[in-house]
């Protein structure tokens, strides 16, 4: 029952925070900066499968301020993506 209630509490959570996914830049008023780079890094695969199904979303956003984004970006992929294989226990 805990397993059931948990991943309800993952997929709402999901559903909330997926409306801060990049997108193509038409409503974007200021460019994304470091902290906005962290946070479309962390959501990149939920941003990857919502763009398979909208052309409108994307991984990384079109309108930010060049390299302090992209560090931010891909501190959050390797930190996140990474890290699994890391922590990852050995069977033997």
């Amino acid at each position: 029952m805990k397993r059931i209630g948990l991943l309800a509490i993952m997929l709402s959570l999901m559903l909330v925070l997926g409306g801060c996914v990049p997108g193509d830049g038409t409503y974007t008023t200021d460019p994304a900066g470091f902290f906005w780079g962290v946070w479309h890094g962390w959501i990149a695969p939920v941003s990857l499968i919502l763009g398979l199904f909208n052309d409108t979303y994307r991984v990384y956003e079109v309108n930010n301020t060049g390299w302090f984004y992209d560090l931010g970006f891909y501190i959050a992929i390797i930190s996140g993506f990474g890290g699994v294989a890391v922590t990852r226990k050995s069977r033997g």
